[in-house]
């Protein structure tokens, strides 16, 4: 349970934002995962990129940063990485 990260894409509503993105955001966006399914987990907690934090209110979830303007709600299942939402961050003012 500790090899290379699997990515899990397929929440309806994190699917919803993700296709909603801009081409620019989008390519970023897949920068991020190709990086991520290239990484071992023990290199995502320490990834200063990715800025990995728990979500408090939310036992078992986690904030990502996929771009400068993009954070992912997700959770890991075994080698997984199940991404659940995106969300836009207003600290730089988009949407």
């Amino acid at each position: 349970m500790s090899g290379r990260v699997r990515l899990d894409l397929n929440f309806e509503e994190f699917q919803r934002y993700l296709f909603d993105l801009d081409p620019v955001e989008l390519r970023q966006v897949f920068k991020a995962f190709r990086k991520l399914t290239r990484m071992e987990w023990s290199g995502v907690y320490r990834d200063s990129g990715f800025k990995w934090e728990a979500i408090k209110s939310s036992p078992g979830h986690y904030s990502i940063r996929l771009s400068q303007q993009c954070r992912a709600v997700v959770a890991r299942q075994e080698d997984f990485l199940c991404f659940l939402a995106l969300h836009h961050d207003g600290a730089y003012g988009k949407k």
